[in-house]
């Protein structure tokens, strides 16, 4: 395996964690941001009232979008699978 070929891996492999990851943070990230401007425009200090909604938001994209993150993973793990002989030899 020449050095080239492991960058484009872990160039891919970055890339799907990148791609992962933001789509389960934004929703929550939005929903923060929501409900950080309604507390600040009405004095409300609860710190449930933030952590609350981001955390079902969190959970519902999860199961939402949990088999087409499967999916991805999936078919990441079975191109390496077989590219290993080309990689080896």
């Amino acid at each position: 395996m020449t050095p080239e070929v492991a960058m484009d891996i872990l160039r891919e492999a970055l890339w799907l964690i990148v791609l992962l990851s933001t789509a389960i943070l934004v929703p929550s990230l939005i929903v923060g941001l929501v409900v950080s401007t309604f507390q600040a425009a009405t004095q409300i200090n609860e710190q449930t009232l933030s952590f609350l909604p981001r955390l079902i938001i969190t959970l519902m994209v999860i199961i939402i979008a949990g088999p087409w993150i499967n999916q991805q993973l999936m078919e990441f793990t079975e191109s390496l699978i077989k590219q290993i002989p080309m990689l080896i030899g």
